[in-house]
């Protein structure tokens, strides 16, 4: 009898959503992700897709959304199927904290990423008078925002890579979690 299949699957991939105002360097980030490496980026229009493979035969699958006004407001449907949320902050800018802020409450109401992981990268920390991580989840109000969902924000600069291994490594165990979380709910349904 074939009772093996009602075990959950272990996921083998995770569709993780990078947000932020434009300039936030998100694309920065991704390429020093990827390739080890610093790419002069420009403004994405649209979204740039890119697959990362942590750990043995997990893949994380980045979508990378331009942070522009105008493409804020597609935002919403990148948020569909998300396993994780990566929301990327210029900790120096403190000129755009507020609107990031907004920003990121928005999103974080929309339904379709309800209890979704996030990972807030606090970036351009080697910048002068950069907040910090804890200042920026006090700014944030994350544990008002997100107390229903789990959390962490991490300190980061994508120009050096410093802790860009701990953020992905965060982001892979959120999304990991999440996914078995999403398949045992599925199983329990099926029964």
């Amino acid at each position: 009898m074939g009772h093996q299949n009602t075990k959950p699957r272990r996921a083998k991939q995770a569709n993780i959503v990078m947000l932020g105002l434009d300039c936030a360097g998100k694309s920065t980030l991704l390429y020093k992700l990827r390739y080890k490496d610093v790419f002069l980026t420009v403004p994405t229009i649209g979204f740039n897709v890119d697959m990362i493979e942590t750990g043995r035969d997990f893949t994380l699958t980045f979508w990378d959304v331009g942070g522009q006004e105008k493409m804020r407001q597609v935002w919403s449907n990148f948020l569909e199927g998300a396993d994780g949320l990566l929301y990327v902050v210029d900790s120096s800018d403190k000129r755009r904290l507020e609107e990031s802020r907004r920003e990121f409450e928005l999103i974080l109401k929309n339904d379709s990423i309800r209890d979704v992981p996030v990972v807030v990268l606090a970036n351009k920390q080697d910048l002068p008078g950069a907040l910090n991580a804890e200042e920026i989840t006090r700014r944030f109000k994350m544990k008002k925002f997100c107390s229903d969902r789990t959390w962490y924000v991490q300190p980061c600069c994508a120009i050096t890579g410093e802790g860009l291994a701990e953020a992905l490594q965060r982001v892979a165990t959120f999304a990991k979690q999440y996914s078995r979380s999403k398949e045992s709910f599925t199983i329990l349904k099926e029964i």
